[in-house]
């Protein structure tokens, strides 16, 4: 194993070690109960199989919250993260172990989000979420159809490699610290990392493991101070953590079935960096053009 190797998954132990230890803090501390609902787990099941795909499912679980009246909705933000910080880790390891990424590109981008989520989410969280929405929107709505030109032979393909070097590199490097940044701010990083990628000359299935780690540090991280304050749902997060993990070893044989199939990955890849350009826009058009962002991780 690589050293590169070797520093992210020392990353992802380090900061899943500190979940668990301010699990067990704070359960003595507060005597929560763990006695999740069959809707709990189902609700992690299927929305982590759709992230698995690439999908994402923070906006997914959060709608499903609201449809059914609980937790509340200031202890959603909170639910979301710690109900999620093991579920990634299994992702991430996942993926690492067998989609072949660079690695020193691997531990660069998994480095480059965790120090946007430290430095930059400060900065981006004083800008206006609408505007960041619908300029994250339009793009993934402009890459969408790049991708749909690439598919039907209309422009040339993008590439299939699964690392990159000079420019590219530093590209996709000082992008991933910007992406960091806003996932703080609730923009996921997901679709916009399939389309960077994909730009850069690399295979679509190449997001996979990038966008599994970077999430498996971030993620984690995010929950610590949520384990700290309280201010989650304990046994829903028992429950989205149980049904994660199920949801993930469903969906993950099919996204590496697909990554073998460039063609139809591209088509994959182009309908969910679709979704992601409309449920976007669809957020800016629904929120107040004047409120301010909060700093919720995902």
């Amino acid at each position: 194993m690589s050293a590169a190797l070797v520093i992210v998954y020392a990353c992802l132990a380090t900061v899943e070690v500190a979940v668990g230890i301010a699990w067990i803090i704070a359960t003595r501390r507060h005597r929560w109960p763990f006695r999740p609902s069959g809707g709990d787990v189902m609700i992690g099941g299927v929305t982590s199989f759709l992230d698995t795909l690439g999908i994402g499912n923070y906006a997914q679980i959060t709608a499903l919250f609201k449809l059914r009246g609980h937790p509340p909705d200031e202890l959603i933000p909170g639910t979301l993260n710690v109900g999620n910080a093991a579920g990634i880790l299994f992702s991430a390891v996942l993926f690492i172990s067998t989609v072949q990424v660079e690695p020193t590109l691997l531990m660069a981008m998994v480095l480059s989000a965790g120090a946007g989520a430290w430095i930059g989410a400060g900065i981006v969280s004083r800008m206006r979420r609408r505007v960041i929405q619908v300029f994250m929107g339009v793009a993934l709505l402009l890459a969408a159809g790049f991708f749909t030109l690439t598919n039907l032979g209309i422009i040339p393909p993008t590439g299939s490699a699964m690392g990159l070097t000079g420019w590219r590199f530093a590209v996709a490097v000082a992008a991933n610290f910007v992406l960091g940044a806003l996932m703080c701010v609730g923009i996921g990083n997901y679709a916009p990392s399939m389309a960077l990628l994909a730009f850069l000359g690399m295979h679509p299935i190449a997001a996979y493991p990038i966008m599994m780690a970077s999430d498996g540090v971030l993620i984690p991280v995010a929950s610590l101070g949520f384990l700290r304050s309280g201010r989650f749902a304990p046994a829903i997060a028992v429950g989205l953590t149980l049904g994660g993990i199920v949801g993930t070893i469903a969906a993950f044989p099919l996204v590496k079935m697909l990554g073998g199939h460039l063609t139809l990955m591209r088509w994959v890849v182009a309908a969910v960096i679709a979704y992601a350009a409309i449920a976007m826009l669809r957020s800016a058009w629904a929120s107040q053009a004047d409120a301010p962002v909060t700093t919720v991780a995902e």
